[in-house]
């Protein structure tokens, strides 16, 4: 498989592995990339030195490349931009924030920067930004998302229709059925979250990982509007989130229900009453846990053998 995206990143497949807080450490991202997509450590939910660690080991663990995503409006920003520069890495997912602010620095560096957007305005923007590609998120997408609600299957071809850098789909992409509607609507990679979440490799807890396989249609919700949208998995502190913008909460008492390491507390600790449970649509077609390559591979297959079956259709 060869396009922009294959080249872009020097991968195997136009398969980029989200790069999704408490779950996206060094195991992961490196397993990721062994296996021929692009594997991205998730700088959300680490401290800059332990990010500083996790590039390390991912360096060990992989000769293939990788990436780091960095949300522009989480602390320390600056002091993580530099360690990415310190320790040569060359792939950098920006998400949450103005690309502006950091895109002409990490470009002089010689990375490659990509980033996530949810609306076709803001795609133009990160376009004119100098990014090198994007990321559109739908709706249907796990952890933060668009106030829009604009599901993948209409965002993909209005981006697509308005930029000229490539596209990467993500939201609701967790097989190669998936795969292959996203590259049909004009995306030329996709970024997949919620299926590597449940990889032997991802750092999620092991009973936070058992919560996603056994969900259910409908089990996830797009919650935290007036602050900051997150899709969450049905549990204690999402039914209390949900009385509470019910009665009209505004983003200060939302911000007070929040309160810190809410999601460490659910995603990485395991508390699955009230911790944030942050996960997307496609939770409900997850059935099992295993090796980030076997996944990849698995959706590889499927998109191989759905375009034989397409191709082979008479019109």
């Amino acid at each position: 498989m060869s396009n922009r995206i294959t080249t872009l990143f020097k991968i195997q497949y136009p398969v980029i592995q989200a790069g999704m807080i408490w779950c996206s450490g060094w195991r992961l991202a490196s397993a990721v990339s062994n296996a021929g997509g692009l594997g991205i450590l998730g700088a959300g939910s680490m401290y800059p030195e332990v990010l500083r660690t996790h590039i390390r080991k991912c360096k060990k663990a992989t000769s293939k490349p990788f990436g780091v995503n960095v949300p522009l409006l989480y602390p320390n920003v600056e002091e993580i931009m530099n360690i990415i520069v310190e320790e040569g890495v060359k792939i950098v997912f920006s998400s949450a924030g103005n690309p502006a602010s950091w895109t002409g620095f990490l470009k002089e560096k010689g990375i490659t920067v990509v980033h996530v957007i949810a609306n076709t305005k803001f795609a133009l923007k990160a376009e004119a930004c100098g990014v090198d590609a994007i990321v559109a998120e739908g709706f249907e997408a796990g952890g933060h998302n668009g106030r829009e609600e604009t599901t993948t299957l209409c965002l993909i071809p209005m981006v697509k229709d308005q930029v000229k850098i490539p596209v990467i789909a993500a939201g609701g992409i967790g097989s190669g059925r998936a795969m292959l509607a996203a590259l049909a609507l004009g995306a030329e990679g996709v970024q997949i979250g919620s299926a590597f979440a449940v990889a032997e490799e991802s750092s999620a807890h092991p009973d936070f990982k058992n919560r996603i396989i056994g969900a259910a249609e409908g089990d996830t919700k797009l919650r935290m509007k007036k602050l900051v949208p997150v899709r969450l998995l049905k549990n204690t502190f999402d039914e209390t989130i949900a009385q509470a913008e019910a009665e009209g909460a505004d983003a200060e008492t939302l911000k007070q229900l929040l309160g810190r390491a809410r999601a460490k507390l659910g995603m990485f600790e395991g508390n699955l009453e009230e911790g944030e449970l942050e996960i997307g649509q496609v939770s409900a077609m997850l059935k099992g846990i295993k090796p980030a390559a076997t996944i990849l591979n698995e959706i590889l297959q499927e998109f191989s053998t759905e375009k034989q079956r397409i191709s082979s259709l008479e019109f």
